[in-house]
């Protein structure tokens, strides 16, 4: 098959991806081989290619093939599946697998998993013709998605899902979101699903434009005169960060009510936050396999818009270069 590579994490710019051959995998007894339609391109790709997160061991293989949000067609499968048959369209999300057995697992929060296998970072990835999945892992996809538009709810889709979710947004309540990227354009959507306000906030003003496109009720950019455009107009109850800013994240506790909720899904430092307010910090990653099963329903109502531009597979590297420079409105999709 075709695949992108990658032997060694470098800056993008540096070309560290290769497009090239690559063995089929082989599947074993619990696991199907899926000729993969399209795939995602996320940030947290970026990081892992550029060595970002080579302090965790990521990439744990090399070379290794990225990619986490992905969509195709079963092509075998393997003897012990039962739930899966030839011909389904599936998708597989950045939880490649968990170990199934321990406290996080048996609390349907297997995403936390210490044992848990991601897709493109410690497995292969779908920045590929074919990639192998578990069969308890995978996920039938509706037919009313296309292809490209079903590719993202793998990530974005199920990341957005889950940061509103610990945002607890209720009627009558206000969210702020920073980052109209990818994730953030869709966490827009779940948010206002809650009968919340929902202010998108960056820098990008194409972004913010997509923002009002998907039912933001405010765009404010994201600059100096933020926090005191929030006064005039009135504190928020849930901050989510998506934008990968340490501006962003101190803006956003700045601009959070008393007593209210900041959801991180970037890393940053978050000692500036005064204790004697109440805050809380929630961090928030990827989702359980009932989260996306969720995103999947929702998604299937046409109640959520990902914004997508499709590229063939081998321009992997310059799109990547485009989003490192801010270019890509909504999500990236490689079509094999």
């Amino acid at each position: 098959m075709k695949a992108v590579l990658l032997d060694k994490p470098a800056p993008i710019e540096e070309t560290p991806l290769r497009y090239s051959e690559y063995d089929v995998p082989k599947i074993s007894d619990d696991e199907v081989l899926i000729k993969i339609k399209a795939c995602g391109v996320c940030r947290s790709n970026l990081n892992v290619i550029e060595g970002v997160y080579s302090r965790l061991g990521i990439p744990s293989l090399s070379p290794i093939i990225p990619g986490h949000e992905i969509i195709g067609l079963i092509t075998e499968t393997g003897s012990n599946v039962k739930n899966l048959v030839t011909g389904d369209r599936v998708g597989i999300q950045p939880l490649y697998s968990a170990c199934g057995v321990c406290e996080y697992c048996l609390s349907a929060r297997e995403h936390l998993c210490p044992n848990r296998l991601i897709t493109g970072e410690t497995v292969h990835g779908g920045y590929a013709e074919y990639i192998k999945g578990k069969n308890n892992y995978v996920y039938r996809v509706p037919k009313e998605l296309k292809d490209h538009e079903a590719a993202p709810l793998f990530c974005p889709g199920v990341t957005a899902y889950r940061a509103v979710k610990q945002a607890n947004l209720t009627i009558g309540k206000t969210a702020a979101i920073f980052g109209i990227g990818g994730v953030g354009h869709v966490a827009v959507q779940f948010a206002k699903m809650t009968g919340a306000s929902v202010i998108a906030v960056s820098r990008s003003k194409k972004n913010l434009e997509l923002a009002s496109t998907v039912g933001a009720d405010k765009t404010i950019p994201q600059d100096d005169n933020l926090v005191q455009e929030m006064k005039k107009i009135g504190y928020v109850d849930s901050a989510i960060v998506f934008a990968p800013s340490q501006e962003a994240i101190d803006r956003a506790q700045r601009i959070t009510k008393p007593g209210g909720t900041i959801v991180l899904g970037v890393a940053g430092d978050v000692r500036k936050l005064l204790f004697f307010f109440e805050k809380t910090i929630k961090g928030t990653a990827i989702g359980t396999r009932h989260d996306m099963k969720e995103v999947l329903k929702i998604a299937s109502t046409n109640k959520i818009r990902i914004v997508t531009n499709t590229y063939p597979l081998q321009q992997a590297s310059e799109v990547l270069q485009k989003l490192k420079g801010g270019e890509i409105k909504g999500r990236a999709v490689l079509i094999p």
